[in-house]
């Protein structure tokens, strides 16, 4: 009876083991873009925007959306839904700027290169830094000092930075200046040189890249529901 009762308890904990493995994959989604693919994780303690991200994919909303800002160094955007039928030389990024959803903000994520973020308006008309529900952006950055993070932590833009930061933006790069102020809830895992290679298109106002780059569909690629 003893070792029936561990072969029991062995069963259970094997299948919450594959429980979890499988809820850890089911946030994968793969962007498919004019310049390439990009697959990217999105977090499960930022449990809005992920839902908010699958929810925009299954109902087919990023396909056919530019990424309508990009800026070496620092990151590339999309998601503004006029950017659908923009025509050359449009200004992109402010359709919608009511469709919000609530910031959630973690310690553990920060703008390390390959970050996802969420975009949203500026602090003077958006004082909670609700996050856009459509438009998001993806840092690539550029690697930093240990003099310049020290002189962030002097002057008060950025809470004193943890080793693993950085070692990160040290080392692989980012963009610190943003950490805590825009949400982060996920990461590139495959394609960081399409983003790259993104960032830098030829540009034109705004930031807009002068021959545009599409996304063609997003998947996700292992979503498995759990009863």
């Amino acid at each position: 009876m003893h070792m029936k009762r561990i072969a029991l308890l062995a069963s259970i904990i094997l299948t919450f083991s594959v429980m979890n493995d499988i809820q850890a994959q089911s946030t994968k989604v793969k962007i498919k873009t004019t310049l390439g693919d990009i697959t990217l994780m999105l977090y499960d303690d930022t449990p809005i925007h992920k839902d908010n991200f699958i929810d925009m994919v299954n109902k087919k909303f990023y396909e056919g959306v530019l990424f309508h800002r990009v800026i070496p160094d620092f990151m590339i955007q999309a998601g503004d839904p006029a950017s659908k039928t923009a025509k050359p030389g449009d200004r992109l990024g402010a359709s919608d700027p009511k469709a919000t959803i609530p910031a959630e903000f973690k310690q553990n994520h920060w703008h390390k290169k390959g970050a996802l973020a969420a975009a949203r308006m500026g602090d003077q008309v958006n004082p909670t830094r609700a996050s856009s529900q459509y438009q998001f952006y993806i840092v690539t950055g550029r690697l930093w000092s240990v003099a310049e993070l020290s002189r962030m932590e002097q002057d008060g833009t950025h809470p004193k930075f943890t080793e693993e930061q950085k070692k990160v933006y040290t080392s692989a790069g980012g963009y610190p200046p943003l950490d805590y102020q825009y949400t982060v809830y996920g990461e590139v895992t495959e394609g960081m040189d399409v983003v790259e290679k993104i960032s830098r298109v030829q540009r034109g106002s705004g930031d807009r890249p002068v021959q545009d780059v599409k996304i063609l569909s997003v998947t996700i690629l292992n979503e498995t529901l759990i009863p």
